[in-house]
């Protein structure tokens, strides 16, 4: 079809043929994780004979040991920090948070860190607790500083402690001062060094309690599904990192430290970072190492709680990348002077 246009008599021949008859452009199709789950469930049947012989390897048996208990132990105090998580968006208002704390954050950080000593849990139910509360208004140093305080001091942990250590009761005492420091110290290094765009977008989005029962509920159901969804895929990506670890490191390492103070601190605190222990359970595998002084194995039990691989994904999921590559290096420093320190003081040294 042609049409005649112009001002001055000269004529225009366009194509008008109308874009409503040509076909839509076709949508790009996507791989969703269902097609991808059916692929793998698919391959492993038809593959199940040379899996099953790879599998009967002794290494990979340990692995998943290893994978299966990280993944048992922390997923009851996953599920608890998101059922507390949801009882917090749902039914727990900013005002009423922010009433409980002081307003300077110097005082309030403190306050943060002794209110993880009456919350049983580990690290995984203490992240989505933190989300929570700083979606709901609160500081983010005060929030960070509970994260830290509530997996290393809660009562169960202490009561562990005395449980596997029960010739020494300074080392109760000892954790409990060095994991309290170490949250303390990152909140006061927070509040004065701290970008709030370091931490991701989403988790200052709030959740506002319905006004009503139902309201609430459906409030407090929706949260918890959202927290467990996420925090559990980070759960069993750093569940399959420990699993790695505690295979690739050599048993035999650790009997060669036993004289070497120093050294054998570094190395404590960088198998905390790698073995990922649950806080309720690794008092006991640090009583194991009979061998190696009090002061190393101190340093493990206050470094593991505050930062470990598991730890370090599921801050990633949940606050971003670049909260975790900041947040993760200076934790690490701070928990191992504040260990260090503790046991020092509290053990008297190298014992």
């Amino acid at each position: 079809m042609t049409a005649v246009t112009g001002t001055s008599g000269t004529t225009d021949t366009t194509d008008l043929t109308s874009t409503t008859d040509d076909p839509p452009p076709r949508a790009r199709r996507r791989i969703t994780s269902t097609q991808v789950f059916c692929a793998l469930v698919v391959a492993a049947l038809l593959l199940q004979g040379p899996i099953a012989a790879t599998l009967d390897a002794p290494a990979v048996r340990t692995a998943a040991t290893v994978f299966v208990a990280v993944c048992v132990q922390a997923l009851p105090f996953l599920v608890l920090g998101v059922v507390l998580s949801g009882l917090i968006a749902a039914f727990v208002s900013p005002a009423a948070l922010g009433r409980l704390l002081p307003r300077r954050s110097a005082l309030a950080v403190p306050v943060a860190g002794l209110a993880g000593a009456v919350m049983p849990g580990c690290e995984c139910a203490s992240v989505p607790v933190a989300r929570r509360l700083i979606g709901q208004g609160l500081p983010d140093a005060a929030a960070l500083t509970f994260l830290l305080a509530a997996p290393a001091i809660n009562p169960v942990v202490l009561v562990a402690t005395a449980v596997a250590f029960p010739g020494e009761p300074g080392m109760v005492l000892a954790r409990f001062a060095g994991s309290l420091a170490t949250a303390v110290v990152m909140g006061w290094l927070w509040a004065r060094l701290g970008r709030a765009e370091w931490i991701a977008d989403r988790v200052r989005r709030r959740v506002r309690p319905g006004t009503g029962g139902g309201a609430r509920w459906w409030t407090f159901v929706e949260t918890a599904r959202h927290d467990l969804v996420g925090a559990g895929g980070f759960l069993v990506l750093g569940g399959l990192t420990s699993a790695v670890l505690n295979v690739a490191v050599p048993a035999a390492w650790l009997e060669g430290l036993a004289g070497q103070l120093v050294l054998g601190i570094v190395v404590m605190a960088l198998l905390a970072v790698l073995l990922a222990l649950c806080s309720e359970a690794d008092a006991f595998v640090a009583a194991s190492l009979a061998t190696l002084p009090l002061l190393p194995r101190l340093v493990f039990l206050v470094v593991g709680p505050a930062v470990d691989v598991k730890l370090i994904a599921l801050q990633s999921g949940t606050f971003g990348r670049a909260f975790a590559a900041r947040f993760a290096p200076v934790t690490f420093v701070v928990a191992v002077a504040c260990g260090t320190a503790a046991g020092l003081v509290v053990l008297g040294g190298a014992r």
